[in-house]
């Protein structure tokens, strides 16, 4: 029995930050039903990479929004209305990730949905939290990464403004709504009582830079400064990054400079020894680093140094990670289908519960598709 099976999770989310949150709640037993406009559904259908859809959903959709049901309701039919506030009465959660104000307007706001349902778990997403001058701005990933000051820790010192390539800030922010629902579902168990958890993408974004800021909150409010050379960590000192090889790339992370230098039978000149130029010279070293790294194999230096225990690793691709026993002993990916049939490769849920790997082989459901099965299961 997977822990959260009995939870019934409603998911007025669009996208990918409140979905990813309801994926994983349906990962773990819940039993997550997304309300969904009829006929077109939720916006994020439609929002492709590489424009690959599975029928007539995105690839992205589908990944983001596997073993779930859908419901489709039209907010504004007052008898639609009526069985969506039906199946609140009998929900454990309920997410959204309206602008502010739009729930208000449908009648679903916090304040109602806790007069229907005092026991529900209210979990609202937004894009800059639902006050100060930027509450009603679009809260999209790139855009958050981009005010957050994000940007500027990753790309070496020329590169400016550097967005990293993943929705990184809708992620971050599902996990932090995972994390205070399943907190305000403890504390319901103790209380009796139900709550609103309420997450944004900036302020998940500002937490995923916490380390960062408290160094910039307590070092005279000094900018980041990448390295011109190698960049992996604004703020470490060589030889922290990543470098050429002879046949490829080799990153190199915590590892004592001194130590490194002498493994690679590396003297370095001795304006260098003192252990604080190891930040402050650090583009200097490193181009000295760069050029000894590159004359040989990265094999040939891991095999120097992983006996010695540094902290170093092949750079390798997909193909490479997917191959390789490492990925496979994981079982990271699983199939799932469409009530269709048709079929596509994902990967499944990281987290364990006692030992034993969560798969699921549902894929995303059509808009409405499961109308009949909710009407007659909650008596709507």
């Amino acid at each position: 029995m997977l822990p959260l099976e009995g939870i019934t999770v409603l998911e007025f989310a669009q996208f990918m930050a409140g979905p990813s949150a309801g994926l994983k709640m349906a990962d773990l037993g819940a039993r997550v039903i997304k309300i969904e406009r009829p006929g077109s559904g939720e916006a994020g259908r439609q929002i492709a990479l590489k424009n690959i859809y599975i029928d007539e959903s995105s690839m992205v959709f589908h990944t983001a929004n596997r073993n779930k049901l859908s419901f489709g309701a039209d907010l504004k039919d007052p008898n639609d209305l009526a069985k969506v506030k039906q199946l609140i009465a009998q929900a454990d959660v309920m997410t959204h990730n309206f602008r502010p104000g739009v729930m208000e307007k449908i009648g679903l706001d916090y304040d109602t949905v806790a007069s229907i349902n005092p026991r529900i778990i209210y979990g609202v997403v937004s894009g800059y939290s639902a006050v100060g001058p930027w509450a009603k701005k679009p809260g999209q990933d790139l855009l958050i990464q981009s005010l957050s000051g994000f940007v500027n820790l990753s790309g070496n010192a020329s590169d400016g403004p550097t967005a990293t390539g993943l929705a990184t800030s809708d992620i971050f922010t599902g996990v932090h709504l995972v994390q205070g629902i399943l907190a305000s579902l403890i504390n319901r168990n103790k209380t009796g009582k139900g709550s609103k958890v309420e997450v944004s993408l900036l302020e998940s974004t500002l937490d995923l830079q916490f380390e960062v800021l408290t160094n910039f909150l307590n070092d005279g409010g000094k900018l980041p400064q990448r390295s011109k050379v190698n960049n992996a960590h604004a703020y470490l000192d060589a030889p922290y990054g990543i470098y050429k090889t002879k046949d490829g790339h080799l990153a190199i992370a915590l590892t004592p400079l001194d130590q490194i230098t002498k493994a690679m039978n590396l003297e370095l000149p001795s304006e260098y020894q003192d252990k604080a130029t190891w930040f402050e010279k650090r583009d200097e070293i490193k181009t000295i680093l760069a050029a000894q790294l590159i004359k040989e194999t990265t094999q040939h230096w891991l095999s120097i140094f992983e006996p010695l225990d540094f902290r170093c690793s092949d750079v390798f691709n997909y193909t490479q990670l997917l191959n390789h026993d490492a990925y496979k002993v994981l079982q990271m990916d699983q199939e799932v289908e469409t009530s269709d049939g048709i079929k596509m490769k994902t990967t499944r849920c990281p987290i364990r519960i006692d030992g034993q790997r969560i798969f699921s082989k549902k894929s995303a459901p059509k808009v409405g598709e499961d109308n009949a099965l909710i009407e007659k299961e909650f008596k709507l």
